[in-house]
């Protein structure tokens, strides 16, 4: 509590305490300034804090009687600077509780510089500090700005340690925050050092899928240029084993990746060991999810599935039973490889780069070309234009998955392993790290129209051929993107520099869906 003085008499400026709030998965920090006035006794919390802010009045001061001091009986004013920006989350109880306690001059002998400590952490009536969401987003950007001492619930300590190089203060109770300010108790800090993802034994392996030889290149296609890729076939023919083992032919994900990832999971408090460990995330939601649960929303705009499979893949699996407008709503996010979720009261943006990968029935029976399916032409037609044309053009790869036969799936033998996918996958990988490496894209899926012409030259032969397949197929302009992105990614499977007609060949090949509609 600094001190001035003015024409002889002396004023005390208000008790400042550092914390972190969260917009989005960005930290930025928060001044929670502490200040008691003469007049009616009474606690105002400014700054724009919602409901959940608001009642930490109840909280603080059930945690002076837990603490058996007595509550200051002025008119005590906490803003949470910068005042203009909304807040959320009972993330504030912990500092706004010390800020009082400092300014109210029950702490006098602080035996630390205040100033250097970010406090975070929720307070129950009971005194026991409570783990919130978004912990790990607020360490990053306490480290970013060069805080390192960070005081907060030991039940976030886990999370906490996954951010490198801080030292960390995790209690159990306010009494302990008190005894170790006050010096009675000595309580040595937790160095965080990089954490140790570990792998996660995975049973899955493409060598279970049988009869799919020519869907699994295009399975490797998708997973090299990190394409869109939608597979339609028949009940039991394999469309959902093959999503379920996309994640075994992905690169391993980068520090900064799994960093990501995990803030996105942190905020959305699903935070768990898959997240921690660095796997790349799989998400499947059910058909009947909302759009909200889907593109993210609630009343504070927390992120929704496609954020979650930020990194990683989002499964949809019977695609076109999703409702129109869920769909529909997919259209910017697949495109900017972000989503920004506005309410009333906040407004977030959230990373959404993921590969999608859609599966539906041919037809309504799902038994299309079978002598059992009696879907009529219109049925059909119905039936498929429940994707509209938008969403479509946004699928790089689009595949027809032939039934397989179990008797004769039984004597199938699929030397195609993940393993090795994987490593013809991570080849390609490297070689679009290099290629995009003085850019701000990754992978042949993020390329713009500036990066297609500079890296998908086509030789004479080549372009004739994808001239003469849109004067039969009409394709629209971004079918063509989508073509020579793909075509760039065969190209890289295969370690050459230039696109070649094969090349070419199998990027058309790619649009089964497409053609069928012509």
């Amino acid at each position: 509590m600094d001190i001035i003085k003015s024409k002889g008499n002396i004023y005390h400026m208000a008790t400042q305490i550092k914390t972190i709030g969260v917009n989005g998965i960005e930290g930025y920090i928060i001044d929670v300034q502490v200040k008691l006035i003469n007049g009616l006794s009474t606690m105002n919390i400014v700054g724009l804090g919602d409901v959940a802010v608001k009642e930490a009045r109840d909280r603080i001061e059930s945690a002076f009687e837990h603490l058996h001091f007595k509550f200051p009986r002025k008119k005590i004013v906490i803003n949470l600077s910068p005042s203009d920006i909304k807040k959320s989350g009972t993330s504030f109880d912990l500092p706004m509780l010390i800020g009082l306690l400092i300014e109210s001059a029950v702490l006098n002998d602080v035996g630390i510089k205040i100033e250097e400590f970010i406090f975070i952490g929720e307070i129950g009536l009971t005194g026991e500090l409570q783990h919130t969401r978004g912990i790990l987003p607020m360490l990053i950007h306490a480290k970013n700005i060069g805080i390192k001492n960070i005081v907060l619930p030991l039940k976030s300590l886990e999370e906490a340690k996954l951010v490198k190089g801080l030292n960390l203060y995790a209690f159990t109770q306010i009494d302990d925050v008190v005894n170790w300010l006050e010096k009675r108790q000595y309580h040595r800090p937790i160095i965080s050092v990089e954490a140790r993802h570990l792998k996660i034994q995975n049973n899955l392996d493409f060598t279970d899928v049988k009869g799919q030889d020519l869907i699994l290149e295009f399975v490797a296609i998708a997973a090299a240029g990190n394409h869109n890729i939608l597979l339609v076939g028949p009940p039991g023919c394999g469309k959902s084993m093959i999503a379920k083992r996309m994640q075994t032919i992905l690169p391993p994900m980068t520090e900064q990746e799994k960093l990501e990832s995990m803030a996105i999971h942190s905020v959305s408090g699903t935070l768990d060991k898959a997240n921690i460990v660095g796997q790349r995330p799989f998400r499947a939601p059910h058909y009947n999810a909302s759009t909200s649960a889907i593109i993210g929303g609630g009343a504070t705009a927390l992120p929704g599935e496609i954020s979650l499979a930020h990194n990683g893949v989002l499964f949809l699996d019977e695609f076109p039973e999703f409702a129109r407008q869920t769909l529909e709503a997919l259209r910017q996010p697949l495109e900017d490889q972000k989503v920004t979720i506005s309410r009333v009261k906040q407004s977030n943006t959230y990373p959404a780069h993921f590969i999608l990968i859609a599966a539906m029935n041919p037809c309504p029976c799902g038994y299309y070309g079978h002598t059992s399916c009696s879907c009529t032409p219109y049925e059909i037609k119905k039936y498929r234009n429940r994707i509209s044309g938008p969403i479509f053009d946004r699928i790089d790869i689009q595949k027809f998955l032939s039934p397989i036969d179990m008797w004769e799936a039984k004597s199938m033998s699929n030397t195609i392993t993940s393993e090795n996918l994987a490593t013809k996958v991570a080849r390609a990988r490297e070689l679009q790290a290099k290629r995009f490496k003085d850019h701000s894209i990754h992978t042949n899926s993020q390329m713009e129209p500036y990066h297609i012409d500079k890296y998908c030259q086509l030789n004479s032969e080549s372009d004739q051929l994808i001239k003469t397949a849109f004067e039969r197929y009409t394709f629209s302009a971004r079918v063509y993107n989508s073509i020579l992105k793909v075509a760039r990614t065969c190209a890289d499977l295969r370690s050459s520099e230039s696109i070649e007609k094969e090349d070419v060949i199998l990027a058309l090949m790619a649009r089964d869906l497409d053609k069928a509609k012509s």
